[in-house]
């Protein structure tokens, strides 16, 4: 038994001193910090350490947090440890009158969490056929006409949303037209900026909300035509909109920075999609990935976001047998640069094979097409 003490004992010891080599002190720093509204956990781990994703050996080193997850506005916090010593503080509880601060600012997240969906298909959801007085467009107030309700009731509420995009690879994503079909005449001008990949797969569609409603009467027969009245003055629907049943879609925001769990193939995972259809984004820009949680990703994994390496032509060599320079492959006359790197990104929610994430902070700006790695990554 006093063997396996002294086991359990020297385990414990090289893991707090493992954690502790692998913190790095950002400057100086007090013995405690009063955590305020308005803090983020990212912030807090950013203006003490080098690397904000080691907030989970912080405080897995310190036995006196019970729950890294949640940290409230007026708990006191140790800051000992990050002298490497064993950490001897206390972690004071505050008042608990606010909510557990979050790992982002929620106002930069939140309509990704409430208003947007990603899905394997969706054709087969009902849909809008017509609209109240054959308009256009409809809002709050207004009737739209759905099939393919044909056992709903009326009362029952439903979101109608709208399949905006495709995404894959090796093309990062397609825009939707009003039937939910790719965009024709994108042509390939994808291929001058988004370096080529190894997969080739539908990573998914998403669905981005623009209306709720009830409904209000539903036609007899198997094709009947149910109407739904739209509650919502956002945006407007028009016809070709699907529905999907509203109901309770809670999401996760008590999660923690930190590396991926899983090992990651060099140019594997892109950046597919940047906010409000930009091409590159900077800090506090969402951007959607080519992984998701059959890939291990899951909410609070940070990524390094990176410029692949562009072949040039070597001028003094003079070996070019092309004139393309800054190119994405490999040709004669032509040598690798290194990757650049970019920025630092969190995933802050997850599907199967696609995610959002946000751009936290940067050298320069993230663009469609550039790789993700370890945030460690040299």
């Amino acid at each position: 038994m006093l063997k396996q003490l002294r086991t359990v004992a020297a385990v414990a010891l090289l893991t707090v001193t493992t954690y502790a080599v692998a913190v790095e002190a950002n400057g100086t720093h007090p013995e405690t910090y009063v955590v305020k509204k308005g803090d983020t956990l990212w912030d807090i781990a950013a203006r003490f350490l080098k690397k904000p994703w080691l907030w989970p050996e912080i405080w897995q080193a310190n036995p006196q947090v019970q729950n890294p997850h949640l940290i409230y506005p007026g708990d006191v916090l140790s800051l000992a440890y990050l002298d490497r010593v064993t950490p001897q503080g206390q972690v004071e509880p505050g008042p608990r009158q606010d909510a557990p601060i979050n790992a982002v600012p929620l106002s930069a997240v939140e309509p990704f969490l409430k208003n947007l969906n990603i899905v394997d298909s969706f054709k087969e959801l009902p849909y809008v056929v017509s609209l109240e007085d054959s308009r256009l467009r409809a809002s709050a107030g207004q009737q739209a006409y759905v099939r393919g309700l044909p056992d709903t009731q009326p009362g029952q509420r439903y979101m109608v949303v709208r399949p905006t995009v495709r995404y894959g690879q090796p093309k990062p994503s397609d825009d939707l037209d009003a039937r939910g079909d790719a965009t024709r005449f994108s042509g390939n001008l994808w291929k001058s900026y988004v370096a080529s990949s190894d997969r080739s797969e539908l990573l998914g569609y998403e669905l981005a909300q623009v209306n709720l409603g009830s409904v209000t009467h539903v036609a007899a027969g198997e094709a009947g035509v149910a109407t739904l009245l739209l509650e919502d003055s956002g945006r407007e629907v028009r016809a070709g909109d699907r529905l999907v049943p509203v109901q309770a879609q809670p999401y996760d925001l008590q999660f923690i920075p930190h590396a991926p769990n899983t090992t990651l193939a060099d140019g594997d995972i892109r950046v597919l999609a940047v906010t409000d259809t930009f091409t590159s984004g900077g800090p506090r820009d969402v951007i959607a990935i080519s992984a998701g949680a059959r890939d291990g990703i899951d909410n609070g994994t940070v990524f390094s976001i990176w410029r692949s390496g562009r072949h040039v032509n070597d001028q003094v060599a003079g070996m070019a047998s092309s004139r393309a320079d800054d190119a994405l492959k490999h040709g004669a006359g032509r040598v690798a640069m290194p990757d650049e790197y970019a920025a630092h990104a969190m995933v802050f929610r997850t599907f199967d094979k696609v995610s959002y994430a946000l751009v936290m902070e940067g050298t320069k700006p993230a663009r469609v097409g550039y790789k993700l790695k370890h945030p460690d990554a040299q």
